[in-house]
């Protein structure tokens, strides 16, 4: 089964900066869209960023484009999320998700319900 580990969060002060890594293990990545999600307490979770296999297409939420970068590297399995210019409004739980129904390589949505495997995420708060 594919698992997923997300690494990278912690405590940053507003206007900083973080990456978020998500890794496969036993599994390869390389044929999923990857997607980042976020849920701060007491709020559903939201689609933050997502990309397609192979880097064709990306999608960001509204409320991070210009800010957030998603990228992979399928040489070491993992896709990243550079967070810059971070806003207390960021602070969230981060989970990294795979979409993996078939022939969905190009797939970029933010819906967290159409993705099928999901890490246990990692915190993320911006305070100062």
């Amino acid at each position: 089964q594919l698992q997923l580990v997300e690494s990278g969060g912690g405590l940053v002060q507003p206007g900083g900066s973080l990456r978020l890594s998500c890794a496969a293990s036993k599994f390869s990545l390389d044929y999923y869209p990857i997607g980042w999600f976020r849920q701060a307490p007491g709020k559903e979770r939201e689609g933050v960023s997502c990309i397609s296999s192979g880097s064709r297409s990306t999608n960001y939420a509204d409320s991070v484009k210009g800010r957030f970068t998603i990228s992979r590297d399928d040489a070491k399995n993992t896709v990243y999320l550079q967070m810059n210019s971070l806003k207390p409004e960021d602070t969230a739980v981060y989970y990294c998700a795979a979409y993996t129904r078939p022939a969905g390589w190009d797939y970029v949505g933010l819906r967290p319900d159409e993705y099928e495997y999901w890490g246990q995420g990692t915190q993320v708060t911006v305070s100062s």
